[in-house]
């Protein structure tokens, strides 16, 4: 089966491949845009998103959208993660929700699946805290400055680590098990 999956961002593209990919799934990647809405729900962005993405490719496809929810922020940015990270950056971001007790948060993946008749939404989620100052690669969002609890590195320094216990992870292996049993 061929799932085609709707991102711009190679290191997505990447890590869904290496989770879902399968003899039985092949992940094909997409590389347009779409034009996104804006929104703290993570699920209402994904499900639009999706159906969009349905729309221009015609076939079965899955999107994701991954965020921070920062517990004593009001869960946010949630789905505003993007514009958060893309305004503060990397060290501004570290500073200011690892010494408040924002620095607990719920990273969030939420894939949404359609194949014409049915969308369908799968989450995955893991909790960690806000590091300062950011650690590892900086390529990959906020993967420097989220470390899961119980580890002792963020995200952008476990390296292939990261795909065992992420909340992408999570998300995907719900996807697999749905579309296993279609």
């Amino acid at each position: 089966m061929k799932i085609y999956f709707l991102s711009s961002n190679k290191h997505k593209i990447k890590e869904i491949q290496k989770i879902l990919n399968s003899q039985t799934i092949e992940v094909v990647p997409v590389n347009e845009k779409i034009n996104e809405i804006q929104s703290c729900d993570m699920c209402e962005i994904a499900i639009n998103k999706v159906l969009k993405a349905f729309m221009l490719i015609g076939r079965p496809i899955i999107v994701e959208q991954t965020g921070l929810l920062l517990k004593d922020f009001g869960n946010l940015p949630g789905g505003l993660t993007q514009i958060f990270w893309d305004s503060l950056e990397a060290d501004k971001f570290s500073d200011y929700f690892s010494k408040t007790k924002t620095a607990r948060v719920i990273a969030k993946t939420v894939i949404a699946y359609c194949d014409g008749k049915l969308v369908k939404t799968f989450d995955g989620e893991i909790e960690g805290e806000i590091v300062s100052p950011p650690r590892g690669n900086r390529a990959f969002q906020w993967d420097c400055v989220f470390q899961p609890i119980g580890y002792r590195k963020t995200f952008a320094e476990m390296g292939k680590e990261k795909n065992s216990i992420s909340m992408r992870k999570i998300a995907i292996e719900k996807l697999k098990e749905h579309l296993e049993k279609e």
